[in-house]
């Protein structure tokens, strides 16, 4: 993103990695580990899929957090944020929105 300072830009980059890979856990989860668990009884997939989008939620909430105090983010960004990270795909569109927003927030600034 143009125009963030320093410590802005690596906080939306940490954001969007930790949102990235929590979204595709979650997808993961859904369509693939969860489908083999019930449909052909294999629950590792649940068990190991499971734990890494538990601690990888944790990551990006705590992480939304601490972006959203460094960025300064407006005051939609964090409740979005996690509403997004409870659905499928949500953590990609939430992503999408706040570059978005940002970009014509600096745009207004210049």
């Amino acid at each position: 993103m143009h125009n963030l300072r320093k410590k802005q830009s690596a906080a939306l980059k940490s954001l969007t990695i930790i949102g990235y890979l929590e979204g595709t856990s979650f997808l993961l989860l859904l369509c693939i580990a969860m489908p083999l668990k019930y449909m052909l009884d294999i629950p590792e997939g649940v068990k190991y899929i499971g734990m890494a989008h538990g601690i990888l939620f944790i990551t990006y909430i705590i992480i939304l957090i601490g972006s959203a105090i460094k960025m300064k983010m407006p005051l939609w960004a964090i409740p979005a944020g996690v509403l997004g990270s409870l659905l499928p795909f949500g953590p990609f569109i939430f992503d999408h929105l706040l570059k978005k927003n940002l970009q014509e927030s600096v745009s207004k600034e210049a």
